[in-house]
């Protein structure tokens, strides 16, 4: 009963979609922690300042935060954003990767600047990096995990042979992780391929060029990639061709704002 319970009560609303959305831990709980965590990150790494390259990743960052407000304000969720710090910084390493953890705090690594190309490219890439943390994607995740592992010990606790517990324990694990997180991790990455679209397009930049982007994605990692079943991320084929179709529909969407033309 107190795992039903917790489930009925320990719900948020993602305000792209309206669905309800695990959230076992509260952004309370989970913005503070992070923002340590970040400040820790940035002691302990080498960050750029100063540069074309660490200026554009804040002008970008905050071109896409304004248009973050711009579109959550326009569909009724005024103040939705009042507990993210903004923070934006590029990181010296090799890396090709980017992230936003949970209330907005950036980085970019200096690896993935060729692939990105240009500013469009890094907006391609920070719109989408931005949804994750807008729709609370971390929290989800976490609090799925906290699920997964509640099933496993009740599982453990439930069966008291040992050799059909041993065999629990296997098909479980396994079982929960490609049959749920795995495509859960999908999920979330083709939503914020959704809101990060939208997100670039409200703040000016060309939403066609995600699909550009990674398509040199696919191109500097060589063609090799676990099966889409057996990974966190859709495909890359998968991935471009969403991407395309969701370009018009995003300039549509920032044509409600007055956006019309992009960079």
């Amino acid at each position: 009963m107190f795992g039903v319970a917790a489930l009925v009560f320990s719900c948020a609303t993602n305000p792209f979609t309206q669905k309800k959305t695990l959230a076992l831990v509260s952004n309370s709980q989970l913005f503070p922690t992070a923002f340590a965590q970040y400040d820790q990150f940035l002691t302990e790494n080498k960050v750029v300042s100063g540069t074309k390259d660490a200026e554009m990743i804040t002008r970008v960052g905050q071109r896409i935060a304004v248009a973050a407000e711009r579109w959550l304000n326009a569909n009724g969720n005024h103040g939705y954003l009042n507990d993210y710090k903004w923070e934006y910084n590029l990181v010296d390493d090799k890396t090709v990767n980017a992230w936003c953890m949970p209330g907005g705090k950036i980085v970019f690594y200096t690896g993935i600047l060729p692939i990105a190309k240009s500013e469009t490219g890094v907006a391609a890439i920070m719109g989408h990096e931005v949804a994750h943390a807008l729709a609370n994607h971390g929290q989800q995740r976490m609090s799925a995990g906290m699920l997964q592992q509640f099933g496993a010990v009740a599982g453990n606790i439930a069966i008291k042979d040992e050799k059909s517990r041993n065999a629990f324990n296997q098909y479980y694990g396994v079982g929960s992780q490609v049959g749920v997180m795995l495509p859960f991790s999908r999920s979330h990455e083709t939503e914020a391929d959704k809101i990060g679209s939208y997100l670039m397009a409200i703040a000016g930049y060309d939403p066609a060029e995600a699909a550009e982007l990674w398509k040199r994605m696919k191109a500097n990692g060589g063609g090799k990639a676990p099966p889409e079943i057996l990974s966190t991320h859709p495909s890359n084929d998968s991935r471009i061709a969403n991407l395309k179709a969701l370009a018009p529909k995003a300039k549509a969407e920032a044509k409600k704002f007055g956006v019309t033309t992009f960079r």
